[in-house]
């Protein structure tokens, strides 16, 4: 398998499964899951040539793990990362006492006056480990790490919830609770 084509696929698929599926005039069921037949359809009527050998190869290899089949794979659906709104049915779950988040230094004075927002996604991503936040932080230029004290705001009563890859998902995080 090319692994130019299955970045390039995986990018489209990001486009279309988490932000704007209108794009292939895709339909989203409320838990975010589309027909994996129609995402092959649609994509392959707007000249995005798509079949289930390279949908499987993408889901299965993405470094991310960015999207997911259900049980029959019959449906398919990012993990996190919307933009539009929809529910994943994630359970909430306790983090462990430090989470970390990779950012650039031009985010940085905001993030220092106002702390972590969704902005136009449905929550902060968090990683579990510094060495997936570096990777996160390295795709908009050298990263700085920000270290969460995730324990702290559970116990404070903030939400926290686990993505199918592992990725931790907050509404916020306050300044107070970062450490730069």
């Amino acid at each position: 398998m090319n692994e130019n084509t299955a970045k390039t696929v995986s990018k489209f698929l990001s486009l279309v499964l988490r932000h704007s599926p209108e794009k292939i005039g895709l339909k989203l069921d409320e838990n975010g899951w589309a027909d994996v037949e129609e995402l092959i359809l649609k994509c392959s009527q707007k000249g995005n040539k798509l079949d289930k050998v390279l949908l499987d190869y993408v889901v299965e290899n993405n470094d991310k793990k960015r999207f997911a089949y259900n049980e029959d794979e019959t449906k398919i659906r990012a993990s996190q990362g919307h933009s539009i709104s929809v529910e994943l049915n994630l359970a909430e779950t306790e983090p462990s006492e430090y989470l970390y988040h990779g950012t650039v230094g031009k985010f940085m004075e905001n993030i220092q006056k106002e702390g972590l927002k969704k902005m136009s996604r449905q929550h902060v991503h968090l990683s579990k480990d510094k060495e997936t936040a570096i990777k996160v932080g390295s795709r908009r230029g050298v990263p700085q790490i920000l270290t969460v004290r995730s324990g702290e705001m559970y116990r404070d009563g903030f939400k926290f919830y686990s993505s199918e890859n592992n990725v931790w998902l907050t509404d916020e995080v306050p300044v107070r609770y970062i450490q730069f």
